[in-house]
């Protein structure tokens, strides 16, 4: 298939147009344009900034978290990656605190591999920073991985999540948002099978697709209808060159994103068309709160094709783990291994992509967790977003969260069957 080079082609011919609306724009924006100041020329150069960004690549954000308040004390925040592999970063925010204080929690917070970037959990790590130490999956894109690195599968996922919690110790605390849930719970079934005393202290799963027969949605039922062989001939595409990835086989991040889009096509135009006006006007707040959404939204990544399609078959048409029929290298993943690690699931009301029921359904896999080490909130008016970001997380899911873990501080004593 050459849609990926036919792209890389466009991508590259538009470039000298996009140079000239760039131009434009600033010409039209400068103060010492006498047309700047009359509506004509806000017309020119909000359609120039319109066409700009609707044909740019978007880059992968920084994270631009600076500080964080720490026990009343403003302090900075840095950014340190503390472990590595090729297709991850593990990173951690470290808290620039002046005085002893004491020791917060540590939190292995993992961000989804489904095509946006790490930096799309800014606020939910931002929510979390005052009172944990907070570490990151940076999952690399992966056309900048070269094939000499080998293959990554959804096996490699949950090996990947095993290693960074013995890297962080015991009495780590993790949360999986959405995608990840389904590889974080089967690595903690693991590890708790084998007794290890890196598993984390709680698990916290949000919007995860643990059992996606319950409300199955529209990404449910696109994958039962069409079924492994078409997506394994339809979306699986090869890195051309110059990308360090060349030759790789991928899920292409572009392709993905033109799925978001369509599944909510009327809000984006909308949303498109208020940002031409708020430009008009002048409304440059509202405006640049359109920037700052979209610089991230459509910021996008490659996945690997046999990650890609093994977590389709897997997860969305074979509903393995809650068959009790998933494995890991050959060995059989089984939740009711579970008996020291707390449960916390948190869904939205209004999840279109994760359907209510999805998440929940990991408390019914795991029947030797006892009542007091599990927990469910399900937030009212909150879409699959506003599960892990937004106002309502901050208000009244972030704080579960937190709750949560201080009463499950340590691993639970292990419950012997």
């Amino acid at each position: 298939m050459l849609y990926y080079q036919l792209y890389e082609l466009n991508h590259a011919a538009l470039t000298p147009m996009r140079a000239v609306a760039d131009a434009t724009r600033m010409y039209f924006k400068n103060p010492l344009n006498p047309a700047t100041h009359t509506y004509l020329g806000r017309n020119i150069a909000a359609s120039c900034e319109l066409l700009e960004r609707m044909t740019r690549r978007y880059s992968k954000p920084e994270f631009g978290l600076d500080s964080t308040v720490v026990s009343g004390e403003r302090v900075a925040v840095v950014e340190n990656t503390v472990w590595s592999k090729p297709f991850c970063d593990l990173v951690h925010f470290e808290r620039q605190t002046t005085r002893k204080r004491r020791q917060d929690p540590k939190i292995l917070v993992v961000a989804p591999m489904s095509g946006h970037f790490a930096t799309l959990l800014r606020g939910t790590v931002e929510a979390l920073l005052p009172d944990l130490e907070v570490f990151i999956t940076d999952w690399q894109d992966a056309r900048q991985v070269p094939v000499t690195d080998g293959q990554f599968d959804l096996d490699d996922y949950i090996d990947y999540i095993t290693e960074m919690l013995e890297f962080l110790g015991p009495n780590t605390h993790v949360l999986a948002v959405c995608q990840p849930s389904v590889p974080v719970f089967a690595a903690v079934s693991l590890m708790e099978e084998d007794k290890n005393p890196c598993a984390p202290a709680t698990l916290t799963m949000m919007g995860g697709p643990i059992d996606t027969r319950e409300a199955p949605t529209a990404v449910n039922d696109l994958a039962m209808e069409k079924g492994i062989d078409w997506f394994r001939s339809h979306v699986i595409m090869t890195v051309p060159f110059p990308h360090m990835g060349m030759m790789r086989e991928v899920y292409p991040g572009f392709l993905q994103l033109s799925g978001f889009m369509s599944m909510n096509l009327d809000r984006h135009l909308v949303a498109h068309r208020d940002f031409f006006q708020h430009l008009v006007e002048g409304d440059g707040d509202s405006a640049e709160k359109h920037r700052d959404f979209y610089d991230e939204y459509l910021a996008v990544m490659d996945l690997t094709a046999e990650f890609y399609l093994q977590t389709v078959e897997t997860v969305f048409i074979e509903h393995s783990l809650p068959r009790g029929i998933m494995r890991h290298r050959g060995r059989l993943v089984d939740p009711s291994k579970i008996t020291r690690t707390a449960i916390f699931t948190v869904e939205g009301e209004k999840d279109d992509i994760s359907g209510i029921g999805q998440t929940k359904a990991a408390h019914t896999l795991t029947p030797n967790l006892s009542d007091d080490k599990r927990a469910h909130y399900e937030q009212p008016g909150v879409g699959h977003y506003g599960v892990f970001n937004g106002s309502r997380y901050r208000s009244e899911i972030a704080p579960r969260i937190l709750d949560f873990i201080k009463t499950h501080k340590t691993l639970a004593d292990e419950v012997t069957m």
